[in-house]
């Protein structure tokens, strides 16, 4: 006596749920690094200037904000160690642009008072930042 064959259904593996699982576990890695990655930078409301121009990079940046406190690289430091902090940072880069992020809240005198300080270290670049106003002036 014969024994009928029985179909042979053909091994497989259904796909579908693991690919919803990879775009799934895609999906909470590139949500979570953008709230991984650090703002540089103090917020500050820079003054605006027709003339302003995009600066390279830089190392070092001194920010003054509203309340009239000093930043070394996102650091509080007092004016009396300003230019000893500066010149240790230029001395691991010589030639850098030392920019000033002011508030444009802060009196002028604060501001000529840390580019006095930053003037007075040999071989300092200074600039001062401000945001490009995108409304022109009239001259007449």
């Amino acid at each position: 006596m014969r024994i009928p064959q029985e179909e042979q259904r053909s091994a497989g593996i259904n796909i579908v749920p693991m690919i919803d699982i990879i775009f799934s576990i895609l999906a909470y890695f590139i949500i979570s690094t953008l709230y991984l990655t650090k703002s540089k930078g103090l917020p500050v409301n820079l003054p605006g200037a027709n003339t302003a121009q995009q600066q390279p990079s830089t190392e070092i940046t001194v920010t003054i904000d509203a309340a009239g406190d000093i930043f070394l690289n996102e650091a509080l430091i007092e004016i009396a160690t300003l230019r000893a902090s500066i010149r240790n940072l230029m001395a691991e880069t010589p030639e850098t642009l030392i920019i000033i992020n002011a508030d444009k809240a802060v009196s002028h005198g604060a501001v000529v008072e840390v580019m006095d300080e930053v003037r007075q270290i040999e071989g300092a670049r200074l600039a001062i930042a401000a945001q490009k106003e995108t409304t022109p002036v009239s001259t007449d």
